[in-house]
Order: structure tokens, then C-alpha cells, then sequence
């Protein structure tokens, strides 16, 4: 339970999947995608143990919704073994794939920030191993540890960021097109 008496919306949205434990276990296979995430780019060994201790591990099975679209959200998530499926309905309510994503890759960052809605539902295509920082423990890493909680706000600015740029160029092909 939260402080306030509440639930946390990350038990209630991950309460059907299996708990595995504390991210610290599996800090090691977490530094093991250092060359295949640009999240964890410039994380040292040493920095990834200290953020590791502040997730969670769960596990999902093929088929199950890891986060589902309009859930409330206050966690990301990083992928460390396995593989997801990211849907996002069209106009007329049916489920559009949008792209696959495996080790290495965080979902869920947006919401994290800004507690807004989820934009998309993510489903394991596998057995799917995942490591959860919350909200609240990412307030904790900032006032534990400053430098380790501005080294990842950086990144997960730079992140959206990115994306950003990248969905604003798409967009203007469109329009360009004239299919917009």
C-alpha cells in the first residue's frame, strides 16, 4: 500500500503476474545488456547495481499484458530476457501492432514521468523477465544518490527526446503525402 492508504498503481497492474524478487539479484544479468541498451549506455557496473536495488523483478508468460493502454502508470520497465509485443488501438477500436521490442529495451518511461495514462499495451510474445523501477524509487535514487538519479533523468529526457524528433519527422512525411 502507498503512504496514503492506496494502492500503487504498479501492484495493481502487475498483481497477475509472477514476483520474482529484488532487481539487486539479477544486477549482473541487467549489466550484461549494457551493449545492447542505449538506455544503459553510460552506466557503469557500479551504477546499474545501485539502480537494480531499487527494482523489482517479475516474470510474464506468453500472452500476458505487462501494460495495459489508458492504465494509469507511475513505472517503466526494462526487458531483461524475453520479448514484447506494443499495440495501440486505431480509430476504430482494433489493436494496431506498432513494434517488438526485446533485452535491453525500457517501456513505460512517458508515464512514469508524467503519471499520465498508458499509451499503449504490452504483451510478452514469450517467457518475458523484466525489472520495474517505480516512481517512488526513482524519487529515492535522486535523494540517495544525485548524481546516479540526474545520470538517469538525463537519459530518459535524451530518450524521449529522441523519440520525439523521430515520431515529429514521421508525422511530416505523412503530411507531406497528404495522408495526414
Amino acid at each position: 500500500m502507498a503512504q496514503d492508504g492506496s494502492e500503487n498503481s504498479y501492484e495493481h497492474a502487475l498483481q497477475d503476474l509472477e514476483r520474482v524478487g529484488k532487481g539487486s539479484a539479477i544486477a549482473n544479468e541487467i549489466f550484461g545488456l549494457v551493449g545492447r541498451s542505449l538506455f544503459f549506455a553510460e552506466f557503469s557496473r557500479e551504477d546499474i547495481s545501485v539502480m537494480a536495488g531499487y527494482m523489482e523483478v517479475f516474470r510474464a508468460a506468453p500472452g500476458e499484458a505487462i501494460i495495459r493502454e489508458n492504465d494509469g502508470g507511475d513505472f517503466m520497465l526494462l526487458i531483461v530476457e524475453g520479448a514484447v509485443d506494443i499495440f495501440k488501438r486505431g480509430l476504430r477500436d482494433e489493436q494496431q501492432h506498432m513494434t517488438s521490442v526485446g533485452p535491453g529495451m525500457t517501456l513505460g518511461e512517458m508515464s512514469m514521468i508524467d503519471g499520465e495514462p498508458r499509451f499503449a499495451t504490452c504483451i510478452a510474445t514469450e517467457r518475458t523477465v523484466f525489472a520495474v523501477l517505480h516512481r517512488d524509487n526513482m524519487a529515492k535514487i535522486i535523494l540517495d544518490h544525485p548524481s546516479l538519479g540526474s545520470k538517469i533523468l538525463v537519459k530518459l529526457v535524451s530518450m524521449l527526446s529522441a523519440r520525439l524528433r523521430q515520431t515529429s519527422s514521421r508525422l511530416l512525411q505523412f503530411m507531406e503525402r497528404g495522408v495526414v
